[in-house]
C-alpha cells in the first residue's frame, strides 16, 4: 500500500475527482481532502492510499508537476505524521497559557 500526499489543490476539488484522477494508474483504496475545522472549506491538500507501491509510484511520477484545474499539483510519498514537542507553554488555541490582556488587566478582571 502507497499513501500520498497530494498538496496545491483547487480549493474546488472533490474527493470524487481526486480518485478519478489517480485511478487510470491503479487500485485507489482511500481518498481524503482535508478541510478547515471552522470553514469546512477544502486547506487545498489531501491524501491518496494506493493499493500497490508500485501504482503509487507510477502515479507520482506521473501526476506531480500536472496541471488540474488551474493549479501544478505537487504529488509525492507521505511522511509518517510527527509528534511536535514541546510548544513554548501555548496551548492547543495557539495562546499562551493564562494570559489575560496584559496592561490593564485589573481593569478587565471581570470579564473573566
Amino acid at each position: 500500500m502507497k499513501n500520498i500526499f497530494v498538496g496545491n489543490l483547487n480549493f474546488n476539488t472533490s474527493e470524487d475527482e481526486l480518485r478519478q484522477i489517480f485511478e487510470p494508474y491503479g487500485q485507489v483504496d482511500r481518498v481524503s481532502i482535508l478541510t478547515d475545522r471552522d470553514t469546512g472549506r477544502s486547506r487545498g491538500f489531501g491524501f491518496v492510499e494506493m493499493a500497490s507501491n508500485e501504482d503509487g509510484d507510477k502515479a507520482i511520477t506521473a501526476l506531480n508537476g500536472s496541471q488540474i484545474g488551474g493549479r501544478t499539483l505537487n504529488v509525492n510519498e507521505a511522511r509518517p505524521k510527527t509528534e511536535h514537542a514541546g510548544g513554548a507553554g501555548r496551548d492547543r488555541g495557539g495562546r499562551g497559557g493564562e494570559h489575560r490582556g496584559g496592561r490593564d488587566r485589573g481593569r478587565d478582571r471581570d470579564r473573566w
